[in-house]
């Protein structure tokens, strides 16, 4: 494990509020140097400790309205059907998160499913805070 001092995290938590940020506005939101700034961030990214940037894309906007969280517990030792989720210890095997158009999306989605898994799904009503913080 890599060990990270709280300036690592104080720049984590300010890269993902906005990975576009200029090396000299996070120096300056963290009280650092900009080539200081930017000689962690190169450590952190060699290291794999950040990996990638990426874009926050509203889903609702571009089709998408309808997101659910669905637990999957395997039939028949069906494990390499699932490839694309999130494998999870407790009653199911894994957490699948479905983005879809609507709801007869999610139930054609859950049929194709069923010959592979029992399913549990959970429709999202509201995100409350997706902001991440390293503490």
């Amino acid at each position: 494990m890599i060990k990270i001092d709280e300036i690592d995290k104080q720049i984590l938590n300010e890269l993902m509020k906005d990975g576009r940020i200029s090396m000299k506005e996070l120096g300056t939101k963290i009280n650092m140097s900009s080539p200081a700034v930017r000689e962690r961030v190169k450590q952190m990214e060699s290291y794999g400790i950040i990996k990638n940037y990426t874009v926050a894309i509203d889903l609702t906007k571009v089709g998408y309205p309808v997101s659910c969280l669905i637990e999957a517990t395997v039939k028949h030792g069906e494990y390499s059907r699932f490839k694309l989720c999130h494998r999870i210890a407790g009653r199911a095997c894994f957490m699948i998160k479905a983005y879809m158009e609507d709801l007869s999306k999610v139930e054609a989605f859950i049929e194709q499913l069923s010959p592979f898994a029992e399913t549990v799904t959970h429709v999202v009503l509201s995100t409350l805070n997706t902001d991440m913080t390293l503490t």
